[in-house]
């Protein structure tokens, strides 16, 4: 049985210690949010580095987070570059695990054309049969997957989801409309109008600091309990917009450092945040520590399949 390709997914960091990966850090990250209640994980996106990954490296990643999820949780690999037979043949190197699909963007660098998306998409997806999760991030790759070409790809199911981070709340609302893909917000500012507007769920970076009220978040608009949604939102975007106010993932990696949960190291071309960042995250974690933990309730049958509209209009409102 197919994966929901709904909720709150978490990209991870990877962990490093002296310029390796700490796999056993990973893997208290993967049970942390697990725990917190996430609907998926995501191993190797752009919050893990995954460009200055080499193939090894991502392998013991996903072995290492697939080891803790143990069909608790389902894990996205994350598939990137922008030469496309590379990429596909990429794919074949962990299709024996035991994913849930592949979170694949589109090519950075080279700009193709729409039909050059198409076709990219489409060699990926010839190469396994898995579920792709299409990626639309321009402010990183330079080239917008227009509404027509998601339009196109989604005529084929192996096509289950995308992850919608352009900035553009029209562009989410469109896609729950005039598309079968779940939507995945991939703009954490924009998830509470995302959620208002159909959108299936999220890949959220900033879920890693707090996912319970996330999780917590998504049910509440589900259940539309709006102006709690609302209020929730309001306390969770100071973080948000502190852990975007530089390169993601320093202000992430810098969070949880902060938190005892990791050692605050990257690989360049990628540093650690700033003095001024890492004090608004120390003012922004202070303010979360004082909200509540939310413990779900137990899933009921169905649960969190619905892709229900609420009043949009609220929503823009509150942001």
């Amino acid at each position: 049985m197919q994966t929901s390709l709904h909720g709150i997914w978490v990209p991870l960091v990877t962990p490093m210690a002296h310029g390796e990966i700490d796999l056993a850090c990973l893997q208290r990250l993967a049970e942390r949010v697990i725990d917190d209640g996430a609907h998926g994980l995501v191993v190797c996106g752009t919050t893990g580095e995954a460009p200055q990954l080499d193939l090894a490296e991502q392998s013991a990643a996903l072995a290492a987070v697939l080891e803790v999820a143990q069909r608790r949780c389902p894990v996205l690999m994350g598939i990137g570059g922008s030469d496309t037979f590379a990429a596909a043949s990429r794919v074949l190197e962990f299709d024996d695990e035991d994913l849930a699909g592949y979170l694949v963007s589109t090519p950075a660098y080279v700009r193709p054309s729409q039909l050059g998306l198409l076709r990219h998409f489409e060699t990926i997806a010839d190469a396994t049969a898995r579920p792709i999760v299409l990626y639309n991030v321009p402010a990183r790759t330079g080239v917008q997957l227009e509404l027509a070409t998601a339009r196109t790809l989604a005529q084929r199911p192996q096509f289950a989801a995308i992850k919608e981070a352009g900035g553009s709340l029209r562009q989410m609302t469109d896609l729950v409309r005039e598309t079968p893909l779940s939507v995945l917000c991939g703009d954490d500012a924009l998830l509470f109008a995302a959620l208002c507007g159909g959108a299936h769920g999220a890949i959220s970076a900033s879920a890693q600091i707090r996912t319970d009220l996330y999780v917590q978040l998504f049910d509440l608009v589900r259940a539309q309990r709006l102006v709690e949604a609302c209020a929730l939102f309001e306390r969770l975007l100071p973080m948000v917009r502190v852990l975007f106010s530089e390169p993601n993932p320093a202000p992430l990696k810098a969070a949880l450092a902060m938190q005892g949960l990791l050692r605050d190291e990257l690989r360049l071309p990628m540093v650690s945040a700033t003095p001024a960042c890492r004090e608004h995250l120390a003012a922004a974690l202070a303010a979360l520590d004082a909200v509540p933990r939310y413990r779900r309730a137990p899933a009921a049958a169905g649960d969190a399949q619905t892709g229900a509209r609420y009043s949009l209009a609220h929503a823009m409102a509150a942001i």
